[in-house]
């Protein structure tokens, strides 16, 4: 398991062996550092060697990590067909199932019932940075779509899985990591308490981060709302695991206030 080994934190300290295994897929990545350390031509190449000379035309590996994923998750879906998804979806190296989500993203004729179906196996995956590219992956699409997601992500926050309730809130948050505001739920950030309100007391620590991390995400351009409701919160769910997320989720008020 990638959290079980201690990666390298800079770039120039990875071992030229770890650094071999990684871009050939066989040993998965144990940090961020290594997942951007890893030349993505080699690796695709690799696992997929039918894939014709003239299919990485397009990629520029001086692009961002975000950009990069998503154009090789493009090129798999184009050269390979839709057909190949749960190949990707399941291959052993995780920088390959993260292509994945990004295959699923490509794929223009699904609803997005049907997008959150196929990448919920993603979302919940054991490796940390496969589940970051799952909601990386598919948030502009829920974004485009937000009453619908909003609906069916209910589900999800409900879920006895960390990681699929994670998932339900950090796709969503209204200015999120490496991606695009949703300037709806900037400005109306009500329209998420159905995600919100469930997760208000989670027992996972992984799950509260988020939610703290959406509500201050939206303290930014409605702080009396997040005030207001963290304060109804504390009021109804006086649990140490609300008052965690009230107190993270707030951090940029106190800030603001001096």
């Amino acid at each position: 398991m990638a959290e079980s080994r201690k990666g390298a934190t800079k770039l120039a300290n990875i071992p030229p062996d770890i650094l071999q295994q990684l871009n050939t897929g066989q040993l998965a990545t144990a940090n961020l550092m290594e997942g951007l350390a890893i030349d993505f031509q080699q690796l695709v190449q690799h696992c997929f060697a039918e894939l014709p000379a003239t299919a990485l035309a397009r990629y520029d590996p001086t692009t961002g990590v975000v950009k990069r994923m998503q154009t090789m998750g493009q090129i798999l879906n184009q050269q390979l067909g839709f057909g190949a998804f749960n190949r990707v979806a399941t291959h052993q190296a995780d920088t390959v199932r993260g292509w994945a989500a990004f295959m699923l993203a490509d794929q223009a004729d699904l609803s997005i019932v049907e997008r959150l179906k196929l990448v919920q196996p993603l979302a919940d995956d054991a490796h940390f940075g496969v589940r970051e590219w799952a909601w990386l992956a598919l948030r502009p699409q829920l974004a485009a779509d937000l009453a619908t997601s909003l609906s069916e992500l209910q589900t999800w926050v409900g879920h006895s899985s960390e990681n699929i309730r994670r998932f339900a809130i950090e796709s969503l948050r209204p200015r999120g990591v490496w991606c695009s505001h949703i300037n709806q739920l900037k400005q109306n950030p009500s329209l998420a308490l159905e995600l919100l309100t469930p997760v208000r007391s989670d027992a996972s620590r992984y799950v509260q981060l988020s939610v703290a991390n959406w509500l201050n995400d939206a303290s930014k351009a409605q702080p009396s709302w997040v005030e207001q409701l963290t304060t109804q919160w504390l009021a109804e769910s006086p649990s140490a695991e609300t008052r965690w997320i009230v107190n993270h989720a707030t951090r940029s008020l106190r800030k603001a206030k001096g």
